[in-house]
């Protein structure tokens, strides 16, 4: 490698988003942040939408900004949350910005649809669990509602392929986040024709299919104009964001387990083929597109969206307590002495979380937290718990044994929950990247570049660019004694 590469990548969330330069040179990458930017729901006409247009005015203002620094932006590459869409006319125009996965259309949809299609015959074909937000209740909820814009649409792209159409002016369907639409069948790896019918619409209206790491097209000139870039090429990076944070597990082995730790947690395994049978349904178990043809199985769990929620109730003269000082409040707290399970359906979105883990704690009989402290500790200690609960199924599924856990994203800053973590589950966890999503990004880019060959190529150069730490378990009997109150006292569930 005798020359420096700049890898360009839009990396938006459902609150916020970023553009990020990455520059690898001489095997090793340095990133930094270009924009960032808020990412508002619009509430508006009874529905809550996305800026489709604000997100693009965003990306554009940040390859002008590369571009005004003069450097030499080798590929671009866009991944978002999943499940989206924007709708396209015959004329390639957007209908109308798009819904938000959180609007309320969906309450009830999926329960409705399983009238038209069984779901355990939807769960045999697409080996994804029951979200009412997924895309294919979405669009059902569309088609009931006798939606105008579904009726005039000719091409429906998820939200980072929409994206990359306005830059391009290609149209493409990436797998991975085709994947979170609830109508992707793994095993053909194309839209299940039963649904589509189902919910009346044709493969049609859906773009080619492509893999991460393949070439959407450069920009347009429209958009080589309005940046002062050139032909830059887009790269189909794992669009959908978690696709692109397991991508940068710096892994060394393939029997791994990972946990993306952030408001939200996902737990799973990298595998080749579909984890699909009766069991991994009953507990919700998904099987979602990864890169280089594998599959990420995989179970969602609550994360710090309990703490996040708790530190908003805990304002102090309007700042938020810091987390190092609620940290050092829940190491000098009794361990265990309170526990609840996390994704306790009370927790989903209560006025006041504070208050229902009181009333929990109150319901399954146990001390009820008082001080942060205590809720801190109490929040932490049950996350750990629920960490090793799923990843026990996921030593049962596995057709490997799983020998370490990577935790990355932003949670893999908390070492206290790291190490709480590694007691629980009983085998070494490693921390890091927290900036994994990005980097992942960055990665397909760079093997679509020729840069890297592979996914084995990819995380090395990722663990010789990054900063890991490395946890060793603890505490084994008092832990396994937890686990075993865990399994008692959380009744409600």
């Amino acid at each position: 490698m005798n020359k420096s590469y700049n890898y360009f990548a839009v990396d938006l969330g459902a609150t916020s988003g970023r553009t990020i330069l990455c520059t690898i040179d001489n095997g090793k990458m340095e990133m930094r942040e270009v924009t960032r930017f808020p990412n508002h729901i619009i509430e508006m006409t009874g529905h809550c939408y996305w800026d489709i247009y604000a997100l693009y005015n965003e990306i554009i203002r940040g390859l002008k900004t590369v571009a005004k620094e003069g450097v030499a932006v080798n590929s671009i590459g866009i991944d978002t949350w999943g499940v989206d869409f924007v709708m396209f006319g015959k004329d390639g125009g957007v209908i109308r910005n798009p819904y938000c996965y959180r609007d309320s259309h969906t309450v009830g949809v999926p329960e409705k649809f399983f009238n038209v299609v069984p779901s355990e015959e939807v769960y045999a074909m697409t080996g994804i669990q029951v979200l009412n937000f997924n895309s294919l209740f979405q669009l059902y909820a569309l088609r009931l509602s006798g939606c105008s814009a579904l009726d005039a649409a000719d091409k429906i792209l998820f939200i980072p392929d929409a994206l990359s159409y306005l830059l391009t002016g290609k149209m493409v369907m990436e797998y991975t986040i085709a994947s979170t639409s609830h109508m992707l069948n793994p095993v053909t790896k194309d839209l299940e024709p039963k649904l589509l019918e189902a919910i009346g619409l044709r493969r049609v209206q859906f773009a080619r299919l492509v893999f991460p790491g393949e070439v959407v097209g450069a920009l347009s000139e429209e958009v080589q104009r309005l940046t002062g870039l050139g032909a830059v090429p887009v790269i189909a990076v794992a669009g959908h964001d978690t696709g692109s944070a397991v991508a940068a597990v710096p892994a060394t082995s393939k029997h791994f387990a990972y946990l993306s730790s952030g408001t939200w947690s996902l737990m799973g395994i990298e595998v080749v083929d579909p984890i699909i049978n009766e069991k991994s349904r009953s507990y919700n178990f998904t099987n979602e597109g990864g890169i280089n043809g594998t599959t990420r199985f995989l179970k969602n769990i609550c994360g710090m969206w309990l703490l996040e929620r708790c530190r908003g109730e805990w304002k102090e003269n309007g700042e938020d307590v810091a987390y190092g000082d609620l940290i050092d409040q829940a190491i000098a707290v009794e361990p265990f002495r309170s526990i609840i399970f996390p994704d306790a359906e009370c927790f989903a979105n209560p006025n006041s979380m504070v208050s229902a883990i009181k009333t929990y704690c109150q319901a399954t009989n146990q001390p009820v937290p008082e001080s942060n402290g205590e809720i801190t500790r109490c929040i932490f200690d049950s996350l750990a718990l629920r960490y090793r609960e799923v990843f026990g199924l996921l030593n049962d599924f596995a057709p490997f044994e799983i020998d370490v856990l990577h935790v990355i994203g932003g949670g893999s800053r908390n070492n206290l929950l790291n190490q709480f973590t590694c007691n629980a589950v009983g085998v070494p966890v490693i921390a890091g990247p927290s900036e994994c999503t990005a980097i992942g990004n960055v990665m397909i880019q760079a093997q679509a570049d020729g840069l890297v060959d592979g996914i084995e190529a990819m995380r090395k150069l990722i663990g010789d660019s990054v900063e890991t730490a490395r946890f060793e378990p603890q505490d084994a009997e008092i832990w396994n004694a937890a686990f075993d109150k865990f399994q008692k006292v959380c009744t409600i569930r």
